[in-house]
């Protein structure tokens, strides 16, 4: 062989091995970041989601999950009440409370590619204000109850430029920017909602740091990590929303290392938890209210005798014992003790049955009566046992010869049936939405919070003076006034019982040590983008 040949041969030699070296190393490289294991974070709990577009929703298993898919113009601290900024950087507003202006971040993008501002902020608005909106389908009610009506207090909302937005109100409205931090007002994608537009509930598309993959309904909801996201980068690659009803079952599969996070577990479970050394406890704080609705539009509840001696029956000190194992705190008020504006002088009807006899005999129901009560199937933040409140509860009645039927709904059919008011006893609660009186007391006793299908005043209660009062604690800006307006209101409301209070519980949370960087947040609903899984503590 030549010199030069043998040269040719070597150089082709060499080049063969630096290729065949490059090709190794590049299957090596793709085994290695393929070996990068996938941070996926599996969240159990008892219901499923309603609906995915929040406009639409007033439930709380729809709102855990869409916090992490939308953002909204303000938030508030997770570990406090202070609202800070989100897809707004800034805002003003005038002297006399009714224009606001915000400043909007640049550079954001929804899920789908295309870009946030302030035409798309317009655009929500649109819809959620508007009856005749054509993409205003469905039952709008948060927007309802805060707002009073469509469009109700809102005059304008108007794109000044591509990044400032105007809001002009009627009258002033206090809660106004606590208000938008709700997860109801969280901000979607214009584009897609014109696409999908009734069908966007299934579709859910905005700027959170988590977008929407998969929903199993009765299963499971799938969420994965935004990469675009223009905050704090989500340190989970995947988020799954997965349905187990069994209180057993969640807490089983929590020990063995299945799931990450366990909601609305019992107090019976928190013995066993703390004797395992992998699993933490969290404690919500008394930010809810569950109570006992009677519809004051039917008989015998349209008689104030008859719904005092419901109160009169109930020994609540006996039912937070027995039925929710002392976790829980016996309720006066329909505001929970947290939140600024609780009336500490507010007493519960004291468990006393003569006097209930004698009240249900002055009205006329000598040999008491048959009623029927309405229980969910499955727990809720309020109610962790409901089956077991109603029995209690139909025990109670039974003492005055109140005859109770308990008819059990699953959790969807149920939130559509007591809107339509045919109920007479429901147990039924409220958790939160923001750190105001207005949000209890306005949404339960308003009357114009009785309308069908947009009702959360499930007693059905209409009294004039309440509405007025409600009115003014609203528009007033003064907060010592707003206080004073809210502890009024509920003196009147005790003095009228169209409701019972029950409890106020502390929901309870089964959190892996795996888990890092989850906070609780009062409102029972957290964004996850701070969350992270570590191998070992």
């Amino acid at each position: 062989m030549k010199k030069g040949n043998r040269y040719v041969v070597f150089i082709g030699i060499l080049m063969l091995i630096i290729i065949t070296s490059m090709n190794g190393w590049k299957l090596v490289s793709k085994k290695v970041l393929s070996s990068k294991k996938n941070k996926k974070l599996i969240i159990a709990r008892a219901n499923d989601s309603i609906s995915l577009d929040p406009a639409i929703t007033t439930e709380i298993e729809s709102f855990k999950v869409t916090v992490n898919l939308y953002d909204n113009l303000v938030k508030y601290e997770k570990k406090g009440g202070k609202i800070i900024p989100s897809l707004a950087e800034s805002w003003k507003t005038s002297e006399d409370g009714l224009t606001w202006v915000f400043k909007l971040r640049k550079n954001v993008k929804f899920h789908d590619g295309t870009d946030f501002d302030a035409h798309a902020v317009q655009f929500n608005f649109e819809r959620w204000m508007n009856s005749d909106n054509p993409y205003h389908t469905g039952y709008f009610s948060y927007w309802s109850y805060n707002f009073g009506g469509f469009p109700g207090i809102v005059k304008s909302v108007t794109a000044v430029s591509k990044y400032s937005l105007e809001i002009v109100l009627n009258e002033p409205y206090a809660p106004f920017l606590s208000t938008l931090t709700m997860p109801v007002f969280g901000i979607a994608s214009p584009d897609a909602i014109m696409k999908y537009n009734e069908n966007f509930r299934q579709h859910p598309i905005g700027t959170g740091p988590f977008e929407f993959k998969s929903w199993r309904a009765g299963k499971e909801i799938v969420l994965t990590k935004n990469n675009n996201y223009w905050g704090n980068d989500p340190k989970i690659d995947e988020v799954v929303f997965r349905v187990i009803e069994s209180n057993e079952e969640r807490l089983k599969l929590l020990e063995e290392g299945k799931i990450h996070i366990a909601d609305n577990l019992t107090a019976k479970d928190v013995e066993r938890i703390e004797k395992n050394q992998n699993i933490d406890v969290y404690l919500r704080p008394f930010f809810n209210i569950g109570y006992l609705a009677m519809n004051n539009q039917k008989e015998p509840f349209d008689n104030k005798e008859v719904r005092m001696a419901i109160g009169h029956l109930i020994d609540k000190d006996r039912m937070v014992k027995e039925v929710f194992n002392d976790l829980a705190r016996p309720a006066n008020s329909f505001v929970p003790p947290m939140l600024w504006g609780y009336h500490e002088n507010i007493k519960s009807l004291e468990y006393n049955p003569k006097k209930a006899k004698k009240l249900l005999i002055h009205a006329g129901y000598s040999k008491g009566f048959n009623t029927t009560l309405w229980v969910m199937d499955t727990p809720r933040a309020y109610f962790p046992n409901p089956m077991l409140l109603a029995e209690f509860i139909k025990e109670s009645l039974a003492k005055a010869d109140i005859r109770v039927e308990i008819i059990k709904y699953s959790w969807d059919e149920y939130i559509e049936k007591i809107k339509e008011g045919e109920h007479t006893l429901i147990l039924t609660g409220w958790t939160g939405d923001h750190i105001d009186p207005d949000n209890f007391l306005y949404t339960f006793f308003a009357s114009d919070n009785r309308r069908t299908e947009l009702t959360s005043n499930y007693s059905f209660y209409n009294n004039k003076e309440v509405d007025i009062l409600l009115k003014q604690a609203r528009q007033a800006t003064d907060k010592e006034f707003r206080k004073n307006l809210y502890r009024k209101l509920q003196e009147i409301v005790n003095e009228n019982t169209p409701a019972i209070p029950l409890v106020h519980t502390m929901p309870i949370i089964g959190v892996s040590n795996k888990v890092k960087g989850y906070v609780p947040h009062l409102t029972g609903k957290e964004t996850l983008e701070d969350v992270d899984l570590i191998s070992k503590r």
